[in-house]
């Protein structure tokens, strides 16, 4: 892609993107080796939201790589900028680059898409949204390569702006998936309730998980806040809604105010009417975690 992108905007940003496609695998590669690590006194919780960090830096990534190129596609067509595409000669012939822009712009298409469609299952099975933000790109290719061979033709038909449009397109989709993912990055980093895979709305888990703890727990509201692929509940009685400060002052004094929170662990899966603290994995079906993992009580 790279090779052949010459001086069309269309491949340009279609070959950007597949670069794109890279940081969310490495950074789910490198967030699944950290998050495993085992909690200390600098870190005592672990390292489980390391994949929201994670996640949050590849949803950056995309909107900020994404909002310059439809910067880029709206300059050149205001500009009225027309793209030059020469020829090259190939055993004996002079064959137009569009030709073969178009031949390496249809064989990256094929690789990431069987790819999405392989990591999407795992995605769900981990609850990891950085994967999941990785197979949904890489199943989605098409319509990138679809987008930058319909500009190319337009160029041959003699439409000048056709290549500044299809860059536009795939430049829209990109910068639409980043403030997308960005958005739930976000709620997960601010301590927001689980949320969806596919969407921005609560993760269905996290709505289980609430009714049954309240179903043990009468009297009591729960409190869910995501950890990467894990969840943490909190529960807190009704007639309590926040830490009493008389106790906030026992603990630290006059340092008091800064103690809004005490989690007491579940001893058992008895049900118990008090504070109560729990981890569990968010939105998985079978995950294995390691040495901390998500399923025990906190």
């Amino acid at each position: 892609m790279g090779l052949a992108a010459g001086a069309s905007q269309t491949m340009k940003s279609a070959w950007i993107e597949d670069l794109l496609s890279m940081v969310p695998a490495v950074l789910f590669l490198v967030s699944a080796r950290i998050e495993r690590w085992r909690p200390d006194n600098r870190f005592p919780y672990g390292f489980h939201r390391v994949g929201s960090l994670a996640f949050f830096a590849s949803a950056l990534t995309l909107t900020a790589v994404g909002g310059l190129l439809v910067y880029e596609a709206a300059d050149t067509l205001l500009r009225a900028a027309r793209p030059t595409i020469g020829s090259v000669s190939m055993f004996g012939y002079d064959i137009w680059l569009g030709w073969v822009m178009m031949a390496a712009m249809a064989y990256s298409v094929v690789p990431p898409v069987i790819l999405g469609q392989m990591k999407k299952p795992l995605a769900v099975i981990t609850n990891d949204k950085i994967l999941h933000t990785d197979a949904a790109m890489n199943a989605a290719d098409w319509r990138t390569g679809l987008a930058g061979m319909a500009g190319l033709v337009g160029i041959a038909w003699g439409f000048w702006w056709a290549d500044a449009v299809a860059a536009g397109i795939i430049s829209v989709s990109i910068l639409a998936d980043g403030l997308a993912n960005s958005r739930t990055a976000l709620a997960e980093l601010i301590d927001g309730a689980p949320r969806a895979l596919d969407n921005g709305g609560l993760s269905s888990t996290a709505i289980r998980l609430r009714e049954r703890l309240e179903a043990d727990y009468p009297g009591h509201h729960v409190r869910i806040r995501e950890t990467g692929r894990y969840m943490r509940a909190v529960l807190v009685p009704d007639n309590q809604p926040h830490l009493d400060p008389a106790t906030a002052d026992h603990l630290l004094g006059e340092d008091g105010w800064r103690l809004v929170e005490v989690g007491v662990a579940l001893p058992s899966a008895t049900p118990r009417p008090h504070t109560s603290e729990v981890s569990a994995p968010s939105d998985s079906a079978g995950l294995r975690p390691g040495r901390r993992g998500g399923r025990h009580l906190r």
